[in-house]
């Protein structure tokens, strides 16, 4: 598998995660490229797992454990039964923003959620995805919750009149 192929989604559980995922999911089946989805524990660098003293490593398992069950809940949503083929997951230590930017050196595409949690009422985006689009090193697509080209349903919704 070449990296340089793939497909990056960044996403944190939010209700922007889904959206994000599908859409990703389709341009990595489209382009037949690898999906990799991931997710970060967003420590200060004084409080990634390094640092901690020995007693503590036992509660970053336990964060670890979290994040992974919350991403695999957010694929799920996402895509069911009908997972993309070659779909990788993994939970990264640091800044989202850093290390999704730092991801991105090898990747064709990254993609992620216009706004997360932290997303102050009016912001367009949120800071995690400005900062991707500023920095990253390949195409960055950023995707709304309510995007209809990442809905599952190929035909577009229709309003009722």
């Amino acid at each position: 598998m070449n990296n340089n192929q793939r497909i990056i989604v960044g996403i944190d559980g939010s209700d922007y995660s889904p959206a994000a995922l599908r859409l990703a999911g389709r341009m990595a089946s489209a382009l037949n490229a690898p999906l990799e989805v991931i997710t970060c524990l967003g420590w200060s660098d004084f409080y990634l797992p390094s640092h901690l003293p020995p007693g503590n490593l036992e509660a970053t398992g336990q964060l670890e454990a979290i994040a992974k069950r919350l991403m695999n809940e957010a694929v799920e949503r996402a895509y069911g039964q009908d997972r993309p083929k070659n779909l990788s997951t993994a939970v990264k230590a640091g800044s989202p923003a850093k290390v999704l930017v730092d991801e991105s050196r090898d990747a064709q595409l990254l993609v992620v959620g216009r706004r997360g949690h932290g997303g102050l009422l009016g912001q367009l985006m949120g800071s995690v995805s400005a900062a991707c689009s500023a920095h990253a090193h390949c195409p960055v697509l950023v995707v709304g919750q309510d995007d209809d080209l990442a809905s599952s349903d190929p035909e577009p919704h229709k309003s009722k009149s």
